[in-house]
């Protein structure tokens, strides 16, 4: 009898992205799936992607395996979104705005292979381009402190060398769902870019800087801000107990103060002399317990 035993794929660690918070990519996916499925729903939207639907949005890393696919390139804040889409996918968006679908319904699945491409498809593949990495790029401005709204539509940039984004490059895989036709849609981040989301998505660290903008003062060291407390346990005396509860109102103990104890919890840490000071009791000359 054969065993078969199945394993989830390991992720591979990059160790130029130690420290940094690549474990709350997640959450960033979860804010840009919103943005894209609120961009699909636009009215301005609908003539390419209606009856169109977001069903999930995560981050992987190029293996240089993928196929080959053609990418249309976009500067987007500090850096560049390259954009491409699976061609049935824009072949149906090509549908829909142009009326070979039935307004409101999804547009019908075309064989790739029996369509050949043309300038208008070219055209409208850089049209989505230009509105979904602005949806990308707009969710990275705004994840970062006091980030601004990107201009739209984004300016297109140099194509990387042969066309293809480099292995290791960060991935957005955007995967939808019209009626029957499943497609997935990548956004790929250059260095710039991913360094920008994980700059937002790490915890926010104070300043430095106090009121008015004044460098606060350095804190003291721990031994003088680490509070503890002493008592001093200043006589003892052993009594029997028979004369223990003869005591009465107005009886007097004899006592002597020589040194007290001074105790940290159940620990004594030093004797000290008792002194008077303006009718206070004071302890001096500390002596440590060995």
């Amino acid at each position: 009898m054969t065993t078969l035993t199945t394993t989830a794929p390991h992720q591979v660690l990059d160790p130029s992205l130690l420290g940094r918070p690549v474990h709350r990519l997640p959450h960033f996916a979860a804010q840009l799936r919103d943005d894209l499925a609120a961009a699909l729903r636009h009215p301005a939207s609908r003539r390419y992607w209606g009856g169109t639907e977001v069903e999930q949005v995560g981050f992987s890393q190029l293996t240089g395996s993928e196929p080959r696919t053609r990418w249309q390139y976009f500067a987007a804040g500090s850096g560049v979104i390259a954009f491409a889409i699976e061609r049935p996918l824009l072949l149906a968006a090509l549908d829909q705005r142009y009326g070979a679908a039935k307004a409101g319904a999804p547009a019908p699945s075309a064989d790739p292979a029996q369509v050949r491409v043309t300038a208008t498809e070219e055209r409208l593949s850089v049209a989505l381009g230009q509105q979904l990495a602005h949806v990308v790029g707009s969710r990275i401005a705004a994840s970062l402190p006091g980030g601004q709204p990107l201009a739209a539509p984004l300016p297109p940039a140099a194509p990387a060398a042969g066309g293809q984004p480099g292995k290791g490059t960060w991935l957005i895989t955007m995967n939808v769902r019209a009626g029957e036709l499943a497609g997935r849609v990548w956004f790929a981040l250059d260095k710039h870019l991913i360094s920008d989301v994980l700059h937002g998505l790490a915890p926010q660290r104070e300043t430095g800087r106090g009121a008015g903008g004044q460098a606060p003062k350095p804190a003291a060291p721990l031994a003088q801000r680490l509070q503890v407390t002493l008592a001093g346990q200043l006589v003892s005396k052993e009594v029997t107990l028979g004369a223990l509860f003869d005591l009465r109102i107005g009886d007097v103990i004899p006592v002597s103060l020589d040194r007290a104890d001074v105790m940290l919890e159940d620990s004594r840490l030093y004797t000290a002399a008792v002194t008077e000071h303006k009718g206070k009791l004071c302890l001096t000359s500390f002596e440590d317990i060995e």
